[in-house]
């Protein structure tokens, strides 16, 4: 199942992906959420165990499970929308935390493809900050941004870095990438 005009914002926490996709929403175009951070929330609201500081494989299963509904319920047409992570993003995971049997991540990187073209927001300093879903500290959010393109590139994706720029200069920047993409 492929989707060639949905497009992926990755990267490591705190790099400012959300806030770049929600100068894209502004823009007229719409974006599926992180599904990392909402199972977060949603353990933590109902006291459950899949956390990536509890049960690291029950997140992680969950966290698929979820990227690959997200992604089958986005209608494929031709308007432009964007994904906070992708189901590689589970992938870069699992290799982060040791997964042993990463099998069916394999498996879903394979069969659910989003545009060619995947958006990575680098690790940024300046710009990084905890809160009560982000617990990593900024050498884990630099890790994570590595290990992300890497995953990436692997599934075959040709990853364009972000600018380290505000969020309206970053939208700027991925709609002329974009335009580039779709008339070259």
């Amino acid at each position: 199942m492929q989707h060639p005009n949905l497009y992926v914002v990755t990267g490591g926490p705190g790099s400012g992906k959300t806030t770049v996709l929600r100068e894209l929403e502004r823009r007229g175009f719409g974006f599926l959420p992180e599904v990392a951070r909402q199972i977060i929330q949603e353990q933590m609201q109902h006291g459950g165990d899949a956390l990536p500081w509890r049960n690291r494989e029950r997140y992680t299963r969950l966290m698929l499970e979820g990227s690959i509904q997200a992604f089958i319920g986005h209608q494929a047409g031709g308007e432009i929308w964007f994904a906070d992570r992708g189901i590689p993003d589970t992938f870069g995971y699992a290799r982060l935390t040791g997964l042993r049997d990463d099998s069916a991540i394999r498996e879903a990187c394979k069969e659910y493809r989003y545009a060619s073209t995947v958006f990575l927001a680098p690790a940024w300093r300046e710009i990084y900050e905890t809160d009560t879903e982000r617990k990593q500290d900024f050498a884990e959010a630099e890790r994570t941004a590595e290990v992300v393109r890497a995953v990436y590139e692997e599934c075959g994706y040709r990853v364009v870095e972000l600018p380290r720029a505000t969020p309206v200069k970053r939208a700027e920047f991925v709609l002329k990438r974009l335009e580039g993409l779709l008339n070259g």
